[in-house]
């Protein structure tokens, strides 16, 4: 090391200095790219675990947003129970009832969807087996894939585990409102009578025309008379 540092000169001693500072300035530069490349592939793993956190949250919620009333997911469409209703197989089934079922069903299937995507293996297979069974036209159970859920989310989330002496009961799909087709009807109704009115202050704008027209002909008459 001492015979690479000459400072017999201010030539030599020039040459020696801008030699370390070359070299300096190259560690780093090497270093802040490192520390760069570093950062930028983190911020990606670390979007990429929100976004996935983010759709099994979702899909918790709606999996096992339930814990009273039904807890299996029907996979009927309206089709079937009007063919079963037509066969005599089945009771009747009002038109909301089967609305809410078909909502169920389909956040249940996006849902599915998004584990089979994005879940654990645990997870990916739980799915995979219940969307076998919705295809199939057999109901399905969601409380399994729920606890795998909750334990993965709480881990990712550096969450204690749940004590075994906390008694969680069974899970199912969340319920949709129930206003949504009221809200809906409501809106129908209101646009009708809004066309109602329309429709009557336009037949009082041709009454009152045809009023004027009335009155400028008996006008005229009685100005001819005069005449």
């Amino acid at each position: 090391m001492r015979s690479s540092l000459d400072f017999s000169s201010w030539s030599s001693l020039l040459s020696t200095v801008l030699g370390l500072l070359l070299v300096t300035c190259l560690m780093m530069g090497i270093r802040l790219i490192f520390m760069q490349t570093v950062q930028k592939r983190r911020e990606r793993e670390n979007r990429q675990i929100n976004e996935r956190l983010k759709t099994l949250i979702a899909a918790y919620k709606t999996l096992g947003g339930s814990f009273t009333g039904t807890l299996s997911v029907s996979p009927e469409h309206r089709r079937h129970l009007n063919q079963s209703e037509a066969q005599g197989g089945a009771a009747s089934i009002s038109e909301s009832a089967a609305e809410r079922r078909r909502r169920v069903r389909d956040a249940v299937e996006a849902a599915l969807s998004d584990i089979i995507l994005l879940g654990t293996e645990e997870q990916v297979a739980l799915a995979a087996h219940a969307a076998q069974e919705m295809v199939a036209g057999r109901p399905i159970e969601t409380g399994a894939l729920v606890t795998s859920l909750r334990a993965f989310i709480r881990q990712a989330l550096d969450l204690e585990p749940i004590p075994a002496s906390v008694i969680i009961p069974a899970q199912g799909p969340t319920r949709p409102a129930a206003g949504g087709n009221a809200n809906r009807k409501n809106g129908e109704a209101s646009g009708r009578s809004g066309g109602g009115s329309g429709g009557g202050g336009a037949g009082m704008g041709m009454g009152g025309a045809g009023g004027l027209g009335l009155g400028a002909g008996l006008g005229r008459g009685h100005h001819d008379d005069g005449v």
